[in-house]
């Protein structure tokens, strides 16, 4: 569709290695690897067991573009029914889950995330995003989440699809350690999560790729 091509190529995978823990400085040993692949697709055409993507506020101004128009519009206009006030607010971290009905869309389950004001939003906002995706993908018991971000499909373009990434990266990087650290405290199960895969649209995966790369050799951000 339009600036997204469908198409299962994907991308090199690149390692999570979890972590270090904020009082020592260590990584957990038990925290375990998460390949991030990037796959040029639309939300609406995935096979998986779960799509997650995100929606800024529910507001008038905030209307939807490119991918989230077509999974609107293969949902049959569920998107515009709950993005109604007492409904799905999308404000920053609230998500709802939906189930869509057989014949619509390819993933089995779709994790709506809010991303809050889109007129105040920058990068950073992310790396709660994927602190939230993360859990809630575990939570879930899902081993292969796919993840679209879906800010430039909101209506927010001045800011670059690697930046977007690196923020939502280092949330995936961050969550998994919690995880993984509370599992060798004997208070969590074992880690669902397996791998990720991050969409982007053909023209914007080298720059996502570049900000997943970032994540990966950096510290993570605290700003939220």
């Amino acid at each position: 569709m339009k600036h997204w091509i469908s198409q299962s190529l994907r991308i090199a995978a690149f390692l999570i290695t979890g972590g270090m823990l904020p009082s020592t400085g260590q990584i957990p040993p038990s925290a375990p690897a998460l390949p991030v692949t990037v796959l040029m697709q639309s939300p609406a055409e995935t096979k998986t067991d779960l799509q997650i993507f995100c929606l800024f506020r529910s507001s008038p101004e905030n209307v939807l573009h490119g991918s989230l128009v077509e999974t609107n519009s293969k949902l049959h206009g569920l998107l515009d029914a709950i993005r109604k006030p007492g409904l799905f607010g999308g404000e920053l971290g609230e998500t709802i889950l939906l189930t869509p009905s057989e014949g619509t869309v390819g993933a089995g389950r779709m994790l709506i995330i809010g991303l809050g004001d889109s007129a105040t939003f920058t990068p950073e906002r992310m790396y709660l995003i994927g602190k939230v995706a993360l859990r809630e993908a575990n939570r879930l018991g899902v081993a292969h989440p796919f993840f679209a971000p879906t800010v430039l499909d909101g209506g927010v373009t001045k800011f670059s699809t690697g930046q977007v990434s690196e923020q939502a990266v280092r949330g995936f990087r961050d969550a998994l350690a919690t995880e993984a650290t509370l599992r060798a405290g004997g208070s969590t199960g074992a880690v669902s999560v397996i791998d990720v895969t991050f969409l982007a649209g053909t023209k914007f995966a080298k720059d996502t790729q570049s900000g997943i790369d970032r994540a990966l050799g950096a510290p993570s951000s605290a700003a939220h």
